[in-house]
């Protein structure tokens, strides 16, 4: 199989759905993933009216708020959107940790299609380096819709 047959343009998703979670903490760079990610949305037709985004206070809370809009059933997929940058502490680690496992349970309970746009990195200027992971995880996120058929 070739890479070129995969075919990564924007397709007309004008129908679909999207819930965003985003963090708040660190929103100097969430705020900035967020707006990569709903710029990217559009290109998929999607309008602002069919993008549902809720705010919660950091990464970890994420997760409870991406469990209950799955539980609704009423979205193609959902987005996690968080910036954890490493501190002084062991907190990185655990933060990291508990984020990513959390997301991924959530998609495999409810078989939801879920952005990562969680940024996990060492420092400010990595992140400020890849705030197109919004952009991209809405990417990845929209290809697994047309695989599995949501």
């Amino acid at each position: 199989m070739k890479n070129n047959e995969y075919n990564f343009e924007p397709f007309d998703a004008s129908k679909y759905r999207v819930g965003i979670v985003c963090a708040r903490f660190n929103n100097e760079f969430t705020d900035k993933i967020l707006d990569s990610a709903v710029s990217e949305l559009k290109k998929y037709k999607i309008s602002a009216d069919k993008i549902d985004i809720k705010y919660v206070a950091g990464s970890v809370e994420i997760l409870i708020v991406l469990q209950k809009l799955a539980k609704t059933k009423k979205y193609n997929c959902l987005l996690a959107v968080g910036a954890v940058i490493r501190g002084q502490t062991d907190h990185y680690g655990y933060v990291c940790k508990i984020v990513c496992e959390g997301v991924l349970r959530v998609m495999l309970d409810y078989s939801l299609p879920i952005g990562f746009a969680v940024l996990t990195v060492q420092n400010k200027k990595l992140a400020k380096s890849r705030i197109s992971i919004g952009a991209q995880a809405v990417t990845a996120t929209m290809q697994n819709i047309n695989i599995l058929g949501k």
